[in-house]
């Protein structure tokens, strides 16, 4: 069981990147609201992450992963307040934006950790998908403000 929980987690992390990354590269060609589509997507990520909590004790895990996935659903709550159902246009104003990249990164290392569990294999899958979505998002904030 703890095999293929680990597994789920790693594909959830691989999801999570790969929209991340779609996103950052639509708002690089100029269509933001391809971005805005590919959201809930990202949102449908919380089952797996709530399941994942809900089956972790009977695996044994760690303060740490519990930490890590709360991370993930914290950003993405974040993220539905402010993209979805507040509608701010938060992107311009600084004391906002600073937490908001600050919690994206935290949900994004804590994938990292989650897909660890997996193994090398998924380690190196997502850390190669998390340094390219950091630099997309670096990239894509310079070219475009957003």
């Amino acid at each position: 069981m703890k095999e293929k929980l680990d597994q789920l987690g790693a594909w959830v992390a691989v999801v999570f990147y790969v929209s991340a990354i779609l996103v950052f590269v639509v708002r690089l060609l100029g269509r933001p609201e391809y971005g805005h589509w590919i959201g809930p997507i990202e949102f449908l990520l919380a089952v797996p992450l709530v399941y994942l909590l809900v089956k972790a004790p009977q695996v044994d895990r760690k303060v740490l992963y519990y930490i890590q996935i709360g991370c993930v659903l914290a950003w993405l709550l974040v993220e539905a307040l402010l993209d979805y159902i507040l509608v701010l246009d938060f992107r311009n104003n600084l004391s906002i934006v600073i937490p908001y990249v600050m919690l994206f990164f935290a949900a994004g290392g804590g994938l990292l950790g989650i897909a660890a569990n997996a193994g090398r294999k998924w380690t190196t899958t997502t850390l190669v998908l998390f340094f390219i979505t950091a630099i997309l998002a670096f990239v894509q904030r310079a070219v475009t403000g957003m």
